[in-house]
C-alpha cells in the first residue's frame, strides 16, 4: 500500500523527532511492503519567520490532500510576545479546525521497565497505569468568544465556554466506542456543580450511557479527577472530558508514566484523516543537541498506522519494539533516573527501536 503523509515538523525539537519517526516508519514499510511518501509542511513559528503567518493557506491544503499528518511541535519563547492571532499555537488550532479533528486520543501507559520513574509511591504504581483520555478538541473555551473590555472594576478580559449537544454527542460516542474496545469502563469529567456547559455535558453523556449498557459509566468532577489520578490511577480505563479539562488532565496523567517524552496522541474526526503528535512541547532548551526522546513521536506513528490506515499488525510492531528497547534498559536522558549509564541520543534511541522491528 502507498500512503501520503504530511510532515509538520514545526519548531524546537520538532524536526529532530519527526525525522526520527520517519526512519522508523520507513523500516516498517520495508518489513511489511508499504510505501510512505512525505511532504514537508510549513506551520508554527518557523512559518511566521518565513512568511509572516503561523499557518499559510498552502499548508492547510497540503494537509487536507494527505492521508495523515505527523506534527512535531510548535512554539517557543522567540514568539511569546506576538499577538494571539500570530502566535505559533494558532497553527495547531487552525489545523484541527480545518481538518475537522474534534477528538484527541491520549493513551497513558506506565511500562513495567519504567516503574522506578513514576513519581508516585511504588505501592500505587505497581497497581498499574493504563488509561486513555479522550479530549474534545474543537469546542469549549479555546474556541469560544473572547475579548477585552471595560468591567465594573476597570479593564478586563473574557473567554467563553460553550458546547452544543452535537459536539458533546460526537465526542461521547468516540469515548464509549474506545471503552468498548478496552476494559469497558468510562469516567466522564466535568464541573457540573458550577458550570452550565458541564450540566449539559453530563445530560448528554447520561443519555449516551443508556446506549452502551456494557460500559460501566460514572461522572467525576474535575477537581476530584485531578486528585484521583494521583491517589489511585489504576481505577481509570477511559476518561472523556472537555477541551480545557482534557488539556490539563492529560498532561498530569503523562507524568505518571515517567516522562512526557513517552506519550503519543491522535487527533481524529469523522473520516480517516488524522493528525498525530507527541504531547510534549518544542523544548527549545535542548533543540539541536540530539538528546530529545523520540519515543512519543514514534508511538504517535503507531497510532497513525492503526487509526488512519487500519494497519494493526504494523502498529503493534512499533509498540512492541519500544517496549523491548525499554525492557533492555536503553534510556534517553529524560528517563535515565538514577542510573549511572550514559543516556542514549535521539539518533541512538531511534536506531535501537529500528533494530527491534
Amino acid at each position: 500500500m502507498k500512503y501520503k503523509i504530511a510532515l509538520v515538523k514545526g519548531d524546537g525539537i520538532g524536526p529532530e523527532i519527526v525525522d526520527a519517526a520517519v526512519k522508523v516508519l520507513d523500516r516498517v514499510g520495508d518489513k511489511f511492503g508499504h510505501s510512505f511518501t512525505y511532504t514537508d509542511v510549513l506551520a508554527g513559528g518557523c512559518a511566521i519567520d518565513a512568511v509572516g503567518e503561523p499557518l499559510p493557506k498552502e499548508s492547510v491544503e497540503l494537509c487536507l490532500s494527505s492521508d495523515a499528518v505527523i506534527l512535531g511541535a510548535v512554539g517557543g519563547p522567540k514568539w511569546d510576545t506576538l499577538p494571539g492571532h500570530l502566535r505559533p499555537e494558532k497553527a495547531l488550532l487552525g489545523l484541527r479546525s480545518a481538518m475537522g479533528l474534534y477528538a484527541n486520543i491520549r493513551p497513558a501507559v506506565l511500562h513495567e521497565a519504567l516503574l522506578s520513574e513514576c513519581p508516585l509511591k511504588e505501592s500505587i504504581a505497581r497497581d498499574g497505569i493504563d488509561m486513555v483520555i479522550v479530549r474534545e478538541l474543537t469546542g469549549g473555551i479555546y474556541f469560544g468568544e473572547r475579548g477585552r473590555g471595560e468591567g465594573p472594576m476597570g479593564p478586563d478580559a473574557y473567554d467563553t465556554e460553550r458546547y452544543s449537544v452535537a459536539e458533546i454527542s460526537r465526542i461521547g460516542r468516540i469515548a464509549f466506542g474506545t471503552a468498548m474496545k478496552r476494559r469497558k469502563k468510562l469516567v466522564s469529567v466535568d464541573k457540573a456543580n458550577v458550570l452550565e456547559s458541564s450540566r449539559l455535558w453530563r445530560e448528554i453523556m447520561h443519555s449516551l450511557a443508556a446506549e452502551y449498557p456494557e460500559v460501566e459509566y460514572s461522572d467525576m468532577l474535575v477537581d476530584n479527577a485531578a486528585m484521583q489520578l494521583i491517589r489511585k490511577p489504576s481505577q481509570f480505563d477511559v476518561i472523556v472530558t472537555s477541551n480545557m479539562f482534557g488539556d490539563i488532565l492529560s498532561d498530569e496523567a503523562s507524568m505518571l508514566t515517567g516522562s512526557i517524552g513517552l506519550l503519543p496522541s491522535a487527533s481524529l474526526g469523522s473520516g480517516k484523516l488524522g493528525m498525530y503528535e507527541p504531547i510534549h512541547g518544542s523544548a527549545p532548551d535542548i533543540t539541536g543537541k540530539n538528546i530529545a526522546n523520540p519515543i512519543a513521536t514514534v508511538l504517535s506513528c503507531a497510532m497513525m498506522l492503526r487509526y488512519s490506515f487500519g494497519l494493526e499488525e504494523e502498529a503493534l510492531c512499533i509498540e512492541n519494539a519500544v517496549s523491548m528497547v525499554l525492557k533492555a534498559g536503553h534510556r534517553t536522558a529524560d528517563i535515565l533516573g538514577e542510573s549511572n549509564a550514559a543516556p542514549l541520543t535521539t539518533t541512538q534511541m531511534t536506531e535501537k527501536i529500528i533494530e527491534n522491528i
